[in-house]
């Protein structure tokens, strides 16, 4: 099973998470294994490799994987939760940018997006597409999936205390709401992005400002004057 590649955001804009390794010779080899994995996923898009063309890219012999993965899944899981961690990286740094939880959280939308629209194959895999029971094999995949999720929440949380959100953020139920919504929005645009089918919609060129419009209009009904008064 492979994943269209994707280059609309292929503008100098993003930087691809993962780089083409070499041989492995002495040090970390879990490393370099899910290097070699990680290389063989961004550039052929597929993951129905073999542990064996893992351990050849990595320069090792080809039993030397299950010294840290009973199997492919396992390898497979452990660059989903890599790839999770690159995009909290990404995010938070982004929502660093700013003090402003507004342009924060408009940051945080856009180096969401961007991560996914750059790497697809690896973003399918984040989210189970390539291992349908990755979620039950692997609870660090959770935990990573979660550890996400607080970055969003931090920011919406910061802006509900300044009063720049219509949310409670005493309320759990209100804010929990408020960060599935803007997880499903970012999320949902990007898997438009990596289907091609925001193409359909608008030129390729006009996807990245299409973005950061969905996401202006998205905050503006989080704002007091549109969303509900606390």
């Amino acid at each position: 099973m492979s994943t269209p590649s994707c280059d609309v955001f292929a503008m100098n804009t993003f930087e691809q998470t993962t780089k083409p390794t070499t041989p492995y010779h002495h040090g970390d080899l879990r490393r370099a294994l899910l290097d070699s994995a990680s290389a063989i996923l961004s550039e052929t898009g597929r993951w129905d490799f073999s542990l064996r063309e893992v351990a050849k890219r990595a320069g090792v012999s080809h039993n030397a994987p299950y010294r840290h993965f009973a199997d492919k899944e396992a390898l497979l899981a452990a660059v989903g939760v890599a790839g999770f961690e690159a995009l909290r990286a990404r995010t938070t740094a982004a929502a660093k940018e700013t003090s402003d939880a507004v342009e924060a959280l408009k940051a945080l939308g856009q180096a969401y997006v961007d991560f996914g629209a750059s790497n697809p194959a690896l973003y399918r895999l984040m989210f189970g597409q390539a291992v349908p029971n990755i979620d039950g094999r692997s609870p660090d995949i959770v935990e990573a999936a979660n550890a996400n999720r607080a970055v969003v929440r931090n920011v919406i949380l910061a802006g509900a205390r300044t009063g720049q959100f219509a949310v409670d953020p005493d309320d759990a139920d209100d804010v929990t709401t408020t960060v599935v919504a803007a997880g499903s929005l970012v999320h949902g645009f990007t898997l438009l992005i990596i289907d091609g089918l925001i193409e359909r919609m608008v030129k390729r060129e006009a996807v990245e400002g299409l973005a950061m419009k969905v996401f202006v209009r998205f905050i503006a009904g989080l704002t007091p004057k549109h969303g509900k008064s606390t």
